[in-house]
């Protein structure tokens, strides 16, 4: 009976352990200690696309689309009819006819969306955790006007309510992408035309995750180029709590704990409330796809036929690590034919301070000291410490220094100290995130705020209205995703039909 009890305390105690370590994690992570949860955080949405549904309801994107629309008539229903209007409700994204409104708008970007191409290529855009397809718009219309057929998919979870990260699974994530695909495929005009994947954020993982299947299993599928925007490779040390946390919101009284973050949503294309689930899933496909590559680059033959790989990332990034892209991702790709770009703090800015928690200067270092590199690396950094404008330094593979390739013609802003792992694909007209407020002041602009005042006094947090949202150097962003798809594209999917 000794051991039953001395176990019984363990149990306990372990329990209560869990508790307290969940209860540290909600307020490391910004969560009210007493959020107040609403019908968007709480109404789950049953016309949800799940992996479940492939190929039983669900067998290409046009049904998918379909089940879309109907999910969005759901969100009509159980959430924006229940969200009152007025004053009081005019930045809440749910309150019909509100500033922050996204049905309001046309198109409504959280919705998944198409633009036929002239026969030039396929692009997958694919989204961030919590993100939805007005991430990525930009670049989507830039290439179509260049003449590709653009999907920009909804991941399932996304552009609906947060309650939708409460269950989404990567898997359902990684069987949509499996769909729009498909669709892609088959709008092709020729065998020989080029198919790519531009993936952000946790997107980026998913696009690694389609490729490294088409690998396995169909090698007529695999995409000619990734192109991958702050990517998920693998995520900072809370997400890996993140399941464990989750765990206990079925205990009595601990329903919060579903969540890292609850906040007012006043952000018509993201959610600003993060569930635990949604930081889980991260780390599972993070860890999944980091199996699979290393499996991948143990047989060089097979590695072979991976497609080229453009990485595009800001040195500071609070969500993803920048190790990860070089040690889990591109040192183990094939040589000579991938490339990092590199965005560094503004140093004119960083050496006028004392501020700084960390410098990432030691790890750019050290990339472009590196001989032995398997990929070329260009990095966006200042002229000099005393100038604002940038210039771009390129170091081929294998190669001991970068090259000087001249200044960029752009400039940081002011005041601006690095971008951030949500700036790197709006650009600075952005009407939503962007650098000026639009001359249609009727919604929302959450670009470059400048509110002032006592701490305590909003409820958005002060590392919210701190963070960039936009990205000054997107125009060279764009030039360089435009000429990475434009390099001449293999003839492997006509040889394996």
């Amino acid at each position: 009976m000794a051991w039953k009890k001395r176990d019984s305390v363990r149990i306990i105690a372990g329990v209560v352990a869990g508790i307290i370590l969940a209860m540290s994690i909600s307020s490391f992570n910004g969560c009210s200690s007493n959020p107040s949860l609403e019908a968007w955080h709480t109404e789950k949405l049953s016309k949800e696309f799940t992996a479940d549904l492939l190929g039983e309801e669900i067998s290409n994107f046009s049904e998918y689309m379909e089940l879309e629309h109907i999910l969005f008539n759901q969100l009509d229903e159980k959430v924006y009819a229940e969200t009152g209007t007025g004053a009081d409700q005019v930045l809440n994204r749910y309150s019909s006819g509100s500033a922050a409104d996204p049905t309001d708008l046309q198109p409504n970007w959280n919705r998944s969306f198409e633009l036929e191409g002239n026969g030039k290529g396929g692009v997958l855009l694919l989204h961030g955790m919590s993100d939805s397809p007005y991430s990525l718009r930009a670049l989507g219309e830039a290439l179509n006007q260049r003449g590709y057929h653009v999907i920009g998919l909804r991941l399932p979870g996304h552009g609906t309510a947060p309650s939708g990260l409460k269950y989404v699974r990567w898997q359902d994530m990684a069987a949509a992408v499996e769909l729009a695909m498909e669709q892609l495929y088959s709008g092709l005009g020729s065998a020989s035309s080029a198919l790519h994947i531009i993936g952000y954020s946790t997107g980026a993982s998913l696009a690694l995750d389609f490729t490294l299947k088409a690998l396995d299993g169909n090698p007529a599928r695999v995409p000619d180029s990734l192109i991958l925007i702050s990517p998920a490779i693998r995520v900072h040390g809370a997400a890996r709590l993140a399941g464990f946390k989750g765990s206990l919101s079925a205990l009595p009284g601990l329903g919060n704990m579903a969540w890292l973050t609850v906040m007012d949503e006043f952000d018509p294309y993201k959610y600003n409330s993060f569930a635990t689930n949604a930081g889980s899933q991260v780390h599972r496909v993070t860890v999944d796809v980091d199996r699979r590559i290393q499996a991948l680059a143990s047989n060089p033959v097979a590695a072979e036929s991976f497609p080229r790989v453009l990485v595009l990332k800001s040195t500071v990034d609070a969500t993803v690590t920048t190790d990860a892209v070089v040690d889990n991702l591109l040192n183990r790709l094939p040589a000579d034919r991938n490339e990092l770009v590199l965005f560094d703090i503004n140093r004119q800015a960083a050496i006028k301070s004392t501020l700084l928690v960390s410098d990432p200067g030691p790890l750019t270092n050290r990339l472009l000291a590196d001989s032995d590199l398997p990929f070329s690396v260009t990095f966006i950094t200042n002229e000099n410490p005393y100038s604002n404008a940038v210039e771009a330094r390129f170091k081929a593979p294998h190669s001991a220094e970068p090259l000087n390739t001249g200044l960029l013609g752009l400039e940081w802003p002011r005041g601006v100290v690095s971008l951030s792992h949500v700036a790197l694909p709006m650009p600075p007209d952005d009407p939503l995130y962007g650098q000026f407020p639009p001359a249609n002041q009727d919604h929302i602009f959450l670009g470059d705020l400048a509110l002032k005042g006592e701490r305590g006094l909003l409820k958005i947090p002060e590392n919210w209205l701190l963070r960039m949202r936009y990205n000054p150097f997107y125009s060279y962003l764009e030039e360089r995703v435009l000429g990475w798809l434009e390099k001449p594209a293999g003839l492997k999917r006509l040889n394996a039909e």
